[in-house]
């Protein structure tokens, strides 16, 4: 749609020639408020504007009356819900676990304040101040004043937005629905705003490849295949974000959602939501991390992967045999580059992309030998797979007399990879418990064989001309990534006694079954850059664990067949070791020795990854108690210093690592460090932070990687081959004393 610069058309989705039958209705100011079993009922009374591109009261239209339920929890949580369409509430879902407490709201005038006494939120019923000397404009329409405070700060008020620069001229409202014909008939989405300050800031919303602070944009919460890591497509949308004014905003719906930070207007942030009910958490906390946490509570907390995934997995698009791999792992091991998983990706079934989950009998004949053999070399298998059932599947006939796949309404092709020719007739319906245990029954015969892990590739796309047992497609298409890898964890747990699944698609509550990485990436200088900044908003929107393809997914100029650059190749490996889980993956050669020019850095950085292996395992299990991801965006731990809420290409790893890739080709790059003092991990040098350093020079076999002085970093002392080789009494400590001189590669 082309912008007018009209609210009615650019946000709400009007059509701008007011051709079809739908009608906005606004909130005016409450006509009764009452308790009710410890909520505070809120009657907002809603009249239905003209339809003009200007909004004015229909007067002949008489005004409807909708409840908004305010329900407050521990910790710091305010629930605001109201439905257009006669939806409940509810306390238990797919997305919502509820690790919080109910506690009882009360009136006192109109103050509501907690069990404790203190305020959570204040309506204003005071008519505004006017001095009436001219009616060249018709009087402001009637808007609920309500402010809110998630955590009792009375410095932290949110107030619903009433945004107007006259009458007829509105920019965002406080509470709205539109109908869609002239009879009041059914109420067809919904709008919620908050008024915003003109420095705030913005961080979350999923994996997006944008800069760290996220005011002047809108984002159309609808997950779809990304393309790469640098466009506004996004695998990974989550209906929650992180304002520099210490609160948090999570919209429970797994519906299409619109939400504009401070972009269709500089005073307000505006969600918009497909179905006509708005269910919205307010968190409050005093830093990003308790506002994180109380996400967590509401939507899980992650669950911590096995000590095996934390390893090096080796993968590319794709090995074909059990020859290859085999002789791939020979020489890891002969080499002794350190490694623990091998990934098979598309090519393991008896056509590429066809998706069978069964190993191709020719050219890997014995698969549980295969498997077997691996593992006493101290490798776990991961296999790749995908939630759509070709035509020419084995598997088709069975899925579609049981309906475990969607029923298509019509033919429609595409559905699945962009790089294969291949049609999927239906989506696995995870909405169907049947069609799970079914999908898991083909899982479970893979992991009874010894595979570790299970790649639960694409998600964000279903079939949507279709029929799913338990929802419409388009409530479904944003949940899917949900249901389908959590119906792979638990299976993959249940046989193998490990959670992991590899994941790619996300939305509220997969921070629960890790872990997820980032997508299809160019193995470019760009490409990095887009994926950290991905990681970083990811790490903000809750999830804990979260990985990317060293170097880069795709080649360039030759998506399939450009050879990767070697500089690229060195400085994603450094990044990949401060990551939670590193895996080399993409459509060319992978393998290090491809690069012997570099191989002999790449190796060293690898057995760095394997000595920094208890810092990683302790700082992931703090990570699954907290609210803090292993990348932390520089905000989370210095959230009053205004620089860390712009930053995105430098972040922490953990507690103690500050890390500060360098992601061009001339081998240089600023650095901010926050206020304090400093040392390089690396050399020992010794700087002082609360500035900016410009231009530093970085040699290809360094990173710049910071901690501060008096810090104790737990390391393993001995070169391994894999984690199975790992006995973790034997862990010593390096001490950031006076004295240390850098730690030497």
């Amino acid at each position: 749609m082309k912008q007018t610069n009209y609210h009615l058309f650019d946000f709400m989705d009007f059509d701008p020639s007011l051709g079809k039958e739908e009608w906005l209705w606004k909130a005016y100011a409450p006509s009764r408020i009452e308790e009710h079993e410890g909520d505070i009922l809120i009657h907002l009374p809603f009249q239905r504007q003209k339809r003009a591109e200007d909004m004015s009261p229909d007067m002949s239209c008489p005004q409807q009356t909708h409840v908004l339920i305010l329900r407050a929890y521990t910790p710091d949580i305010l629930r605001l819900f109201i439905t257009m369409t006669g939806d409940v509430m509810t306390e238990s879902d797919d997305m919502l676990q509820m690790k919080v407490h109910r506690i009882p709201l009360h009136l006192e005038g109109t103050d509501i304040l907690d069990a404790d006494g203190k305020l959570r939120a204040r309506i204003n019923l005071t008519a505004p101040v006017l001095d009436s000397w001219s009616d060249l404009l018709p009087p402001p329409q009637p808007a609920p004043a309500i402010t809110f405070y998630p955590d009792g700060d009375p410095h932290k008020p949110i107030m619903l937005s009433d945004d107007h620069f006259s009458p007829p001229r509105y920019d965002a409202l406080p509470v709205g629905f539109v109908t869609t014909d002239d009879q009041q008939g059914d109420a067809e989405r919904a709008t919620v705003s908050l008024c915003c300050t003109p420095e705030e800031c913005f961080v979350g919303t999923g994996e997006r490849f944008r800069k760290m602070d996220l005011s002047g944009q809108t984002f159309q919460l609808k997950n779809q295949d990304g393309q790469g890591v640098n466009n506004r497509r996004c695998y990974k949308n989550i209906p929650f974000y992180l304002s520099s004014r210490m609160y948090g905003a999570f919209l429970h719906t797994s519906d299409y959602c619109k939400l504009s930070l401070a972009d269709h207007s500089t005073r307000s942030v505006q969600w918009l939501c497909d179905r006509a009910t708005l269910d919205l958490f307010l968190i409050g906390g005093s830093t990003p991390e308790e506002i994180l946490r109380g996400y967590r509570m509401l939507t899980g907390f992650p669950s911590m992967p096995p000590r095996w995934s934390f390893g090096i997995w080796m993968s590319r698009m794709t090995y074909f045999s059990a020859e290859e791999v085999e002789g791939i792992c020979d020489r890891l091991r002969a080499e002794h580059y350190p490694c623990d998983v091998i990934h098979l990706d598309t090519g393991w079934f008896r056509q590429d992309w066809l998706c069978e989950w069964k190993f191709n009998p020719e050219r890997f004949p014995d698969p549980e030998g295969f498997i077997r053999r691996l593992s006493q070399q101290g490798f776990k298998v991961s296999l790749w797979q995908l939630p759509y059932v070709a035509k020419g599947a084995e598997q088709l006939d069975e899925a579609r007399e049981h309906h475990y796949i969607s029923q298509l309404l019509k033919e429609q092709a595409g559905e699945g990879s962009n790089f294969s020719a291949l049609d999927y007739a239906g989506t696995i319906d995870f909405t169907y418990p049947e069609a799970t245990a079914w999908y898991q029954s083909l899982l479970r015969q893979l992991l009874e064989m010894g595979v570790k892990c299970i790649k639960t590739d694409f998600g964000e796309n279903i079939h949507l001309d279709a029929i799913y047992h338990g929802m419409s497609a388009k409530q479904l298409n944003n949940l899917y990534a949900l249901l389908y890898q959590r119906a792979a964890y638990e299976v993959t747990k249940e046989v193998t006694g490990d959670g992991i699944v590899w994941a790619r698609a996300a939305w509220a509550g997969c921070q629960r079954y890790p872990l997820h990485w980032g997508g299809d990436s160019a193995s470019s200088w760009d490409g990095m850059a887009g994926s950290l900044k991905g990681g970083l908003h990811l790490g903000l929107s809750g999830f804990a664990f979260w990985s990317h393809d060293v170097p880069g997914f795709h080649s360039l100029p030759d998506f399939m067949n450009s050879p990767v650059d070697e500089r690229v190749y060195v400085r994603w490996t450094q990044f990949g070791v401060f990551t939670s889980h590193i895996r080399y993956h993409g459509t060319h050669k992978r393998e290090p020795w491809h690069y012997p020019a570099i191989a002999p850095i790449v190796k060293r950085w690898w057995q760095l990854r394997y000595r920094l292996l208890p810092y990683i395992l302790q700082q992931s299990e703090q990570a699954c108690e907290s609210g803090l991801p292993l990348l932390q965006a520089l905000l989370i731990r210095h959230p009053h210093d205004r620089q860390c809420w712009h930053i995105d290409s430098e972040y922490y790893f953990g507690h103690d690592f500050l890390v500060c890739p360098v992601m061009s080709d001339d081998d240089k790059r600023d650095i901010y460090l926050p206020e304090g003092s400093w040392v390089n991990f690396f050399t020992g040098e010794r700087l002082e932070g609360g500035r900016w350093y410009y231009g530093v020079e970085t040699p290809l076999d360094q990173m710049p990687v910071y901690v501060r002085p008096g810090t104790t970093i737990p390391i393993y002392p001995d070169e391994v081959q894999s984690t199975d080789d790992m006995d973790m009494s034997r862990t010593t400590e390096i001490e950031i004393t006076e004295s240390y001189q850098g730690f030497k590669l």
